[in-house]
């Protein structure tokens, strides 16, 4: 009787498990619909339209096997893309570098507890919620050859007018000057959370032990602040190499396809030139990159990032 007993209470048990797990699946199920609809079918679809010849003012709609990633690697559009990618990874390098090195800057001058203070961090962060085509607006003014505020300014100590959306030379620096002026308060927040939370047990020990700030700051501020940095890295990587409003609104991905970054071709190939087909085979490549890059950065981070606080 005890066994049956046991047997039964098994079976309940078992039975009721299984409830619960398919009420848990019925919670998320929205949410996967969601994704599968809206991201994954898009993802799909998207290397299969790679291997058509999909042209939006032709209507011979045909699949050709690997013929548009001959034209991306073996034919003529594969210099284009090495000068995308690179002017993309020159953008990126430099976006990140702002972020976390004038972030971390930022955050340490402004790591005090007064009003002014506050005042000045909501002053440094403001323009990370103003739109991206509102500031490039702006930008292209200030930035202008010939009427533009900073050639102004650079007039008045006997500076020649530069040319900074339309020369090769400085249009890519143009568009990191807006970049720089939005982003560097965010990772500046991002940072001073994150410096808040560091207990100062460790700076008063280090202290006791004669380490200066300049020690205190290289020995636990910055190995505390890693999972932060790692955060930061990730996140502003792709948010860069995906870079597009601000090259359309400033620069058009001129001159002389000097800021052509990646996003920017793509569009240019779909919506200008019409070559849906070559549009997706260049974003499917794209895609494979950015996750390539990201899940190394996430493997060699897990060496050295120190998520003790």
């Amino acid at each position: 009787m005890k066994a049956n007993g046991n047997a039964i209470t098994g079976r309940r048990g078992a039975s009721h498990r299984k409830r619960e797990k398919a009420k848990d699946f019925l919670c998320v199920a929205p949410a996967l619909a969601f994704f599968a609809v809206f991201v994954y079918y898009p993802l799909v679809d998207l290397f299969r339209i790679g291997f058509t010849n999909w042209n939006l003012i032709r209507d011979d709609y045909k699949y050709v096997g690997l013929k548009n990633y001959k034209w991306l690697f073996k034919g003529s559009g594969f210099d284009t893309w090495l000068a995308s990618l690179k002017v993309t990874f020159s953008y990126t390098f430099w976006e990140i570098v702002i972020t976390l090195a004038g972030g971390m800057l930022l955050a340490a001058l402004f790591n005090r507890e007064s009003k002014a203070f506050s005042a000045m961090r909501s002053i440094v962060f403001m323009p990370k919620y103003i739109a991206i085509s509102t500031s490039a607006i702006v930008f292209m003014w200030i930035l202008n050859d010939q009427y533009g505020f900073l050639n102004f300014v650079m007039g008045i100590f006997g500076k020649e007018p530069v040319a900074w959306l339309n020369s090769e030379r400085t249009a890519l620096t143009s568009v990191l000057i807006l970049t720089g002026w939005r982003v560097v308060g965010y990772g500046m927040m991002i940072y001073l959370s994150a410096m808040k939370g560091i207990s100062k047990d460790y700076y008063e020990a280090a202290e006791l032990d004669g380490a200066n700030a300049f020690l205190r700051f290289r020995h636990i501020t910055l190995p505390l602040l890693s999972p932060t940095t790692l955060f930061l890295f990730v996140t502003t990587f792709i948010a860069s190499m995906k870079v597009f409003q601000s090259i359309d609104v400033m620069t058009s991905g001129g001159p002389y396809e000097s800021t052509n970054v990646m996003v920017y071709w793509i569009y240019d190939l779909a919506f200008v030139q019409f070559r849906v087909d070559r549009a997706a085979v260049v974003a499917s490549v794209f895609f494979v990159i950015l996750l390539a890059f990201t899940a190394a950065t996430m493997k060699i981070s897990n060496k050295s990032v120190h998520y003790e606080s």
